[in-house]
């Protein structure tokens, strides 16, 4: 049976193909819509013109592909929320600051001076608007947060998402436009002036009821760490997990039970199997049966607050659910290609995120690689065949996610294996018991000794976690890792399987091209690879100079050395360049790069008595100098300062520079100043 012998599979492809081609070349909507209509139109001619010879039909089934790649790239551009005339972005400004009514969409992680929420505009200067922001509102002991769906006015500045200020660094701004998020707001507590009867959506009943079960759970004697697990593991809100226990989890390779996702879903699937096995012994209980499966299902998806993941996984169970009750036979590869392609009409973007990349491919993994590996070994009692189906498992969904794991996070867990072949088996455990106490609370009936025994069980988990975690070598860690490795490896993958189930030389020799090809990028990469480069990387308060020789990276600074090793500017620019050595020193006060001088002037302030005129001038640490007298003696040709200044110093020096005409270059603004 080959896998794309399935035609769902073939215009799921293209599906893909054209969202992916919407996002990268951002055609007019207009345009791509009328396409899509004609070409649709144009397949229902066809359609009914030849429905009799329709298999005999040459051209059917590639206009039918077009069709299908036309309606990925406008059913991106449909969800483009700034193409709507009402987006506030398409909306007069005022000269100033923006009046605002906004309603709470979403609760995010609060950093170390803000809460954070996504919010949903109502009103943008008096007028009805729609549109997302991301809005920050500064810590105060008197602010106890919102709820979704609260609603407020507020008066502010409207700001751009910062785009990232160093090389291979983390492009927020991006993540957050493919969450339809384009902007920011700084508020103060004061600010803010909330309405009375705000309009409550289906996330705002969610919201309220995961607040009253943790009221409850907290009431009847759960610690918060012992709070904050049950939420990520039954509520699918993991914000409050501190950052120690989040590493673990991280470094374990147990990081997927805190997300909500097919293991969740599929193991309250059999529970609700077994709890709803009497309808089918009433009139219509086997319509009635999978209508309540499928509803408390999508229930528990918007209690979990409908993440990628969660939603691919319920979606994908609703169709096996449905399937099980009609007694239709189901491939599984259909049923996981059905679920994605549902989704992707409703949720393009959902295509990038990387919830929903891993979760099919970890299940992709799972149905393809476990089963020849499960026939590998047999054993003859059932513990021991239970143990290796586990460890099967685990190591088939590594297969499935192991290399976009090294893509977007660098990393890989090596005793992972071992991590999931103790918590997976309780897994089950812990999440029908959490559903048992969960429901008590609610209903005031939970007994102390309940309390008492669920803690102990997360207190547990949390403890052989940490234990697993904290054996740091078996952690691989900056692990360079391109998108062309990425495809190659799974190309890899896919040919190794095949060549498994159909002894056939061509997929083998396929494989054997795929790793020669892996292993000559390595050393393509290695030889060219010869990159030079001077740097003045931007950090807030701290200097960072790097000078780069092909593999080699020279880094001076002022850091101390906790800071420095926990330092993600260099090690992102380490990772993205495939630097092998990096060495540290202490900054300089000159710098010669090429045929280029640079003049380093730090908070004394000093550089009169020089017998050269640098070319460039860094200040850093806020230097209390006359700027003017420095251009008119140095004569620089730029100027550049750092994260390490006042920005109050920043902009006079601005405002000089822009006077005499001589360019400004501030790291906070601009960037990384870099010469090739």
């Amino acid at each position: 049976m080959r896998l794309l012998n399935f035609n769902i599979i073939k215009l799921f492809v293209c599906l893909a193909l054209g969202i992916i081609s919407g996002h990268w070349l951002r055609l007019d909507t207009n345009l791509v819509i009328y396409t899509s209509v004609v070409l649709v139109i144009a397949t229902g001619i066809y359609w009914f013109t030849l429905h009799n010879k329709i298999v005999k039909a040459p051209y059917f089934g590639l206009l039918i592909y077009v069709c299908m790649y036309s309606l990925g790239i406008s059913g991106y551009a449909v969800h483009n929320d700034k193409k709507r005339p009402n987006h506030y972005t398409n909306l007069k400004p005022n000269d100033r600051a923006q009046e605002f009514v906004l309603q709470i969409n979403e609760r995010l992680k609060p950093d170390n001076y803000n809460y954070k929420y996504i919010v949903d505009v109502l009103t943008f200067n008096n007028q009805k608007a729609e549109g997302r922001l991301l809005i920050n509102i500064r810590k105060d002991s008197l602010f106890h947060g919102f709820n979704v769906d609260d609603t407020f006015y507020t008066l502010a500045p409207l700001e751009e998402i910062r785009k990232p200020l160093n090389p291979h660094q983390f492009d927020y701004s991006k993540y957050l436009e493919l969450k339809q998020v384009y902007h920011q707001l700084y508020l103060e507590q004061q600010s803010l002036n909330l309405l009375n009867e705000p309009s409550i959506t289906i996330y705002g009943y969610a919201d309220r009821l995961r607040t009253m079960i943790n009221t409850n759970l907290k009431s009847a004697g759960f610690e918060p760490n012992t709070l904050n697990i049950i939420n990520a593991l039954l509520l699918g809100q993991r914000q409050d997990i501190d950052k120690d226990t989040y590493n673990n989890y991280v470094n374990s390779g147990t990081i997927h039970i805190l997300a909500v996702s097919g293991l969740h879903v599929g193991i309250i699937l059999l529970i609700l199997n077994v709890l709803l096995k009497p309808v089918l012994y009433i009139n219509y209980g086997h319509i009635i049966r999978p209508l309540i499966i499928v509803t408390m299902l999508w229930a528990f998806a918007i209690v979990a607050g409908l993440s990628p993941s969660v939603t691919r996984a319920v979606t994908m169970f609703s169709i096996i659910s449905i399937a099980m009750h009609l007694k239709r036979p189901t491939n599984i590869y259909n049923t996981l290609v059905i679920s994605a392609f549902v989704i992707l009409l409703f949720k393009p973007t959902f295509l990038f995120e990387v919830g929903f990349q891993m979760s099919y491919l970890a299940v992709l993994g799972i149905v393809s690689i476990q089963p020849i590996l499960y026939k590998g070994l047999v054993f003859n009692y059932w513990i021991s065949d239970k143990l290796w189906q586990i460890f099967t498992v685990t190591i088939a969904a590594q297969f499935g996610v192991a290399p976009i794991g090294l893509y977007y996070f660098h990393q890989f867990p090596g005793l992972f294996f071992i991590s999931n072949l103790v918590v997976i088996p309780f897994l089950g455990l812990i999440l029908g018991f959490g559903l048992l106490v969960i429901g008590l609370a609610l209903s005031n009936a939970l007994p102390r000794v309940l309390v008492t025994a669920y803690s102990g069980i997360i207190e547990g988990l949390n403890t052989f976690i940490s234990w697993v975690a904290q054996f740091e070598n078996f952690l691989l860690r900056d692990i360079p890792f391109s998108l062309l490795q990425v495809l190659l490896s799974y190309l890899i993958i896919i040919a190794l399987v095949q060549t498994y189930r159909f002894k056939n030389f061509r997929w083998l020799a396929f494989g054997l091209v795929g790793i020669i090809c892996f292993q000559s990028l390595g050393l393509i990469q290695k030889f060219e690879n010869k990159k030079e480069g001077f740097i003045i990387f931007n950090k807030s308060r701290y200097t960072l100079i790097g000078q780069r020789s092909g593999n080699y990276l020279k880094v001076d600074h002022n850091l101390d050395s906790l800071r420095l090793k926990n330092d993600r500017v260099i090690q992102n620019y380490k990772l993205g360049e495939g630097i092998k050595t990096v060495s540290k020193d202490s900054l300089e006060m000159v710098y010669q790069y090429k045929e280029h001088t640079l003049l380093v002037i730090d908070s004394l302030g000093i550089y009169k008595g020089l017998s050269f005129e640098p070319e460039f001038v860094l200040l850093r640490n806020s230097p209390k100098i006359n700027l003017n007298r420095l251009l008119d003696s140095l004569r620089p040709q730029t100027i550049i300062a750092d994260g390490s200044n006042y920005k109050s110093y920043v902009r006079r020096w601005k405002q000089t520079c822009s006077e005499k005409n001589i360019p400004f270059h501030p790291t906070n603004e601009k960037g990384a100043f870099i010469l090739e």
